[in-house]
């Protein structure tokens, strides 16, 4: 229903166009996008907002806050002379005019270049760290500048700040180098301590100066069409072509290219920092980390110097279609110049993907499967494409055929992805019947069901979660323990995304009259907010975990309430649905067991004291700029959260062997065999898994006592 209604204003939307705007200008382009978005946004987003001055002032505060949130360039009379268009965006909207836009880039713009000059200016000599002076950090709580004075006494005090923090460090450092007499540091003064702290400041300040002097009109415009699509709420959002290009990429798991990831660090150099293993770059095998590339070029085509260039323009250059050639001219560590060739292909980043392992109990080597799925991904490029569901499936079926006795599916850190997805994934551990409920604007609650009688799974089963856990991953959870199919375990809440977004490609729907103002890119609209079968929505609450397990942010809010503009909990009917009739945990007997477990375990202990720590740093916006005071309050902190250093010192908590798939080529086998050690490695002092683990024993053990 969402794609029709879509397709049925498009029409509407050229008339506007064309009628409203025959003669173009240096604007046009702009404009054009600018109403489109609008009207999508009016039919088809999940809340009808009313175009007005509230909204106005909406608008206005957002990209104000995209320009300077920490107040460190407009001053207050910059502020004054803004503040006339606070009510007016809504009408400029309407007749197509930018007046706040422009006149706020060029404020912003005269402030920025005035301002990129002071830091070089104050970090040329030492800070007096024996003053009593403190610096507020909470954006909210700073006032803008008064003048350009204090403007410059601003900086004065950030930079000193940022100074102060990265001397302690290295002071820290060297203090115990000493202790231990680790001949190997050479001993350096306080004096010259902290002017390497200065230089180390000044750099991450030429990166940051550098990048913003490469912001360009397309870059702050895409900021001002979010200003306004984050007025709606915080997942509807305009892409340029290029972000479109990197949200597929993100939701796919593969991209055409060449597979090499780079970096810019401020000095106009693209580096080489990684080469994705059987990537075409990886194959071909001379392009290395490290490497610099000065040049890119198609084919036989004149290359293109990349120095100085903007990253993702450079990385727009070497992307390219399967089967192409690019030819990187490079320097090499050792400073020869050397073209290299290669041919694009599709790179699979393997990160993305589901894969399992087999946990054996140290007590009596009984198997637990496990399975890992960072993403709920989706080709939607591509109906061959892999889809997460069809994976996951392949990974069940792995584990049974190693006879587990239980599967711990985590979806911790899982931001979501595909709705369809998710619903099939969900139907694998139940016969048949509803998974979510799906509502939209103006239609009836769409109940989304598993149709296929047959189970994948019928074992004990835990699902992890975390406060990251959103959208696709909480229909999952919530649907599992609706159903007491699942003992969903983790933080005290799943994120709260409850809604769901549509993509949809501008330039697709725009008329072959509007050609030579693309590419548009596209739009994310949140079209639909999803319930649970039970009638409750996720949105702001989130799912709540059966067994709490304490960590790091157990005191501080997370999630979707922490965002501006984030749409309302609300309920509506539920529906009927027959609770799982298999093995049913006994959360109450398993709550009961984990708590003890928990509180006698030494490690859960020092995360919960650190939880406590993190709790008192965000309350806390001044610092003292004493460096012996500053130091005092670190050390205070630094006692128990360095403490947390012991989790990577603690035994392996079982065995662990992760169930991969080669391929005909030995070398790639070799490298992904080492991805997965090092994952492997890293599961074996997750004590979260152990706890996960501990549950499926306790599932079994309990079922046998009844």
């Amino acid at each position: 229903m969402i794609l029709r209604a879509l397709k049925y204003f498009i029409f509407f939307i050229v008339l506007v166009i064309t009628s409203s705007y025959s003669i173009y200008d240096v604007n046009q382009r702009d404009t054009i996008l600018l109403q489109f978005i609008m009207n999508a946004l009016k039919q088809a987003h999940y809340e009808d907002i009313k175009i007005d001055d509230s909204f106005s002032e909406r608008v206005y505060n957002q990209y104000i806050k995209s320009l300077d949130y920490n107040k460190r360039f407009f001053l207050q009379s910059d502020i004054e002379k803004l503040e006339q268009y606070k009510f007016k965006i809504d009408d400029e909207i309407s007749n197509g005019s930018f007046d706040f836009y422009k006149t706020a880039n060029e404020i912003f713009n005269m402030r920025f270049k005035s301002v990129s000059n002071y830091y070089k200016r104050i970090l040329n000599n030492p800070f007096d760290y024996t003053t009593n002076e403190t610096i507020e950090t909470k954006p909210e709580k700073i006032k803008y500048s008064k003048d350009t004075i204090e403007l410059f006494n601003t900086w004065t005090k950030l930079l000193k700040f940022q100074t102060l923090a990265y001397l302690v460090n290295i002071v820290e450092r060297q203090e115990k180098a000493i202790e231990k007499k680790d001949t190997t540091v050479k001993i350096k003064s306080f004096d010259s301590l902290e002017f390497e702290a200065r230089k180390k400041i000044q750099k991450n300040f030429d990166e940051f100066i550098n990048s913003m002097n490469k912001l360009n009109d397309n870059d702050r415009y895409e900021m001002f069409m979010n200003s306004i699509t984050s007025v709606y709420d915080p997942h509807t959002e305009y892409y340029s072509p290029f972000n479109k290009e990197d949200f597929d990429i993100n939701m796919s798991g593969q991209l055409e290219g060449i597979g090499a990831t780079l970096t810019s660090r401020g000095d106009g150099y693209i580096r080489v920092t990684e080469i994705v293993p059987g990537s075409p770059s990886w194959l071909q095998g001379d392009l290395k980390a490290g490497d610099i590339i000065l040049k890119v070029a198609q084919g036989s085509a004149e290359p293109v110097d990349v120095v100085d260039m903007r990253l993702d323009k450079a990385v727009r250059l070497i992307r390219g279609k399967k089967g192409t050639e690019v030819r990187l001219t490079v320097k090499k560590v050792d400073g020869s110049i050397v073209i290299i060739s290669i041919i694009r292909d599709v790179v699979v980043i393997k990160e993305t993907y589901a894969k399992s392992a087999v946990i054996t109990t140290k007590e009596n080597n009984d198997k637990i499967g496990y399975i890992y799925l960072p993403k709920f991904y989706v080709d939607f490029n591509s109906s061959s494409g892999r889809q997460c569901s069809e994976d996951v499936k392949k990974e069940i079926n792995k584990l049974k055929k190693e006879n587990v006795k239980g599967i711990i599916f985590d979806i911790r850190n899982n931001g979501g992805g595909s709705l369809q997805d998710v619903v099939k994934m969900a139907g694998y551990f139940i016969k048949k019947g509803p998974i979510v409920q799906v509502n939209s604007r103006l239609e009836q609650p769409l109940i989304l069901s598993d149709t296929d009688p047959s189970v994948e799974y019928d074992g004990p089963l835990v699902i992890m979660v975390n406060e990251s856990s959103a959208s696709a991953s909480e229909i999952l959870a919530a649907a599992m323990q609706d159903y007491k199919r699942a003992v969903i375990v983790g933080s005290t809440t799943t994120f709260g995304k409850g809604s769901v977004q549509q993509i949809y490609d501008i330039d697709q729907n725009m008329p072959v009259s509007f050609d030579s103002y693309k590419p548009f890119g596209a739009i994310k609209i949140t079209v639909k907010k999803f319930y649970r079968i039970n009638g409750g929505s996720t949105q702001l609450k989130g799912v709540s975990s059966d067994i709490v397990l304490p960590d790091i942010y157990s005191y501080i809010d997370v999630g979707e309430r922490e965002q501006d503009n984030c749409m309302k909990w609300t309920e509506i009917s539920p529906v009927s649905y027959n609770i799982w009739e298999g093995l049913q945990p006994d959360i109450n007997k398993i709550k009961e067991i984990e708590n003890e477990r928990v509180k006698n375990n030494k490690y859960f202990k020092l995360i919960e004291d650190n939880a406590k720590i993190i709790k008192e740093q965000r309350d806390k916006t001044v610092y003292s700029l004493n460096l012996k005071t500053y130091r005092e309050e670190q050390d205070k902190n630094d006692k128990i959260s360095n403490k947390l250093d012991d989790l990577d010192k603690m035994d392996d908590l079982f065995n662990i062997t992760a169930l991969t798939d080669n391929t005909d080529n030995e070398k790639l086998n070799e490298e992904n065999s080492k991805i997965t050690e090092k994952w492997i490695k890293s599961l074996k002092k997750d004590i979260y898994l152990n706890e996960s683990v501990e549950i499926i024993k306790n599932i079994g053990k309990l079922n046998q006592k009844k």
